[in-house]
Parts: C-alpha cells; structure tokens; sequence
C-alpha cells in the first residue's frame, strides 16, 4: 500500500493482555473514525507485531520483536501541522479511548516521519 502523503504519524504502543478485545474494538469502531474526519489526515493504517523469520547473511535470524510495542497506527496527514489543531484535539479525547483504553497501554511512542524518496 503506497503512502499517499509526505508526512506520517506513527503512534505504538502495548496493551494490557486482559484490555486487548476492548482496545481493537475500540481503535477500530471509535479512535480511527473520529482521527480520520480530521481536516488533513489522509488516511490511517494499522499494524500488529508478527513473529517471522528471514535470512541474513546466509544466516536464519527470528523476528519476534522483543521490546518492541505489539501495536502501531500510521496517520498520513498532509502536513505535521494537523497534530496541532483544535480539531486532532478533540477528536483524540472522544469515546470510550480516553478513560476505558488509555489507562492500559504502555510503552507508547509518537514520531513524525516525512516520506522520502
């Protein structure tokens, strides 16, 4: 899937084994839609940590990625600015994301990355 902008958001994170039903229910019913409708978000993709396996070197190495968060939402926006309008605001304080999931994620990071190339 071609990234159909110059600038993505990328937001990862681990869940509380006992909330994760609830977090993708959630993320996918209410956080997404509400992101989306925002003025310059493109489109959101996102993505779960699979173990796998490749070759290095000659070398079978396993991917299970140990210390990475499990989870990882890609927004492509059209500019960074959208992360600062009154709009992204609001719309990532609305639903259940803010007091039912939220409080059970860790390890959260949020980086901006502008496509290159």
């Amino acid at each position: 899937m071609p990234v159909k902008t110059r600038y993505v958001f990328i937001v990862t994170m681990d869940v509380a084994p006992d909330k994760e039903a609830l977090f993708n229910e959630v993320y996918d019913a209410e956080h997404v839609p509400y992101l989306s409708k925002v003025p310059g978000v493109i489109a959101v993709t996102r993505f779960k940590t699979e173990p796998a396996s490749f070759v290095l070197a000659g070398e079978k190495r396993e991917l299970k990625g140990e210390g990475q968060p499990t989870y990882m939402a890609m927004y492509e926006l059209e500019s960074p600015a959208v992360l600062l309008s009154k709009e992204w605001a609001a719309a990532g304080e609305k639903g259940r994301w803010v007091t039912e999931v939220r409080p059970h994620t860790t390890n959260r990071f949020h980086v901006v990355r502008k496509v290159v190339g």
